[in-house]
């Protein structure tokens, strides 16, 4: 056993049968794809020890799953030793929030895994997103699966809520929860960043009544589908941003808002 004091974890050698992976609080769940890629090319010379926190008597292993998998595969299903870095002194949180940090050769993580991670470490910023989320009416599908009342589009949402905070952030989804009630096709990523820069921009100019109206007189897929369809014509979010504002102003000649973008 080597003791790396710089680095705060001991190199051990542990039976895989000890090695447990906490999927249901901040894990990810078992790419089986991905266990056979690592087999298939596996070299024991480029291999990275698993990370383990070592906690309440248990191992713990906040990175490096995969890895341990692949070589219980190569080894005929059969548990074996596995060298590992074991780290003392985590708390379940602190590996959470070291699981969602990775930055290594291991598989990037998904935006709804790595926010699952901060928020059940503790993370601030992700915890203030998750309550401006909820308090608009939605939840947070981590496995980013869109259906009713959940977004699925986490990281494109996170950029939002951290571009323009949580009171506007807040005010733009619970828009579009009025306008077409929770409705899937309505949180897709370009329609919450179409909606929530328009809100941006024009606030304190434009009237919410007014724009829930017009939002719910069309289908929830048409931000999406005008924008894709206007191409390279408007870049990036303005190709959404720019439905919204021409639902907001429709063919009124009253009270309709002048283009800033």
């Amino acid at each position: 056993m080597k003791l790396h004091n710089a680095s705060a974890y001991q190199e051990m050698m542990i039976n895989s049968k000890m090695l447990e992976v906490p999927r249901g609080s901040y894990q990810r769940e078992l790419n089986i794809h991905r266990v056979r890629k690592i087999a298939a090319a596996f070299d024991p010379r480029l291999v990275n020890p698993p990370k383990v926190s070592y906690r309440n008597g248990r191992y713990y292993v906040f990175d490096g799953q995969h890895t341990i998998a692949a070589l219980k595969l190569l080894n005929g299903g059969n548990d074996l030793m596995v060298r590992c870095h074991v780290y003392r002194g985590l708390s379940e949180s602190e590996e959470a929030l070291l699981f969602a940090q990775q930055t290594g050769v291991s598989a990037k993580l998904t935006p709804g895994a790595r926010m699952r991670a901060l928020i059940y470490g503790g993370d601030l910023e992700a915890m203030a997103f998750l309550k401006a989320t909820e308090s608009a009416g939605l939840c947070l599908d981590y496995a980013q699966r869109r259906g009713r009342f959940r977004i699925a589009c986490i990281g494109t949402a996170f950029e939002e809520f951290k571009r323009m905070g949580p009171d506007l952030y807040k005010e733009a989804l619970s828009l579009i929860v009025d306008a077409w009630n929770g409705d899937s096709e309505s949180l897709r990523a370009e329609t919450i960043q179409g909606v929530s820069r328009f809100v941006e921009l024009y606030h304190g100019e434009y009237d919410p009544r007014r724009l829930i109206s017009r939002l719910h007189r069309v289908d929830p897929l048409t931000i999406y589908r005008e924008g894709r369809a206007m191409g390279v014509n408007l870049a990036g979010y303005k190709k959404y941003l720019y439905q919204v504002y021409a639902i907001y102003n429709g063919s009124s000649k009253k009270n309709v808002l002048p283009m800033k973008f």
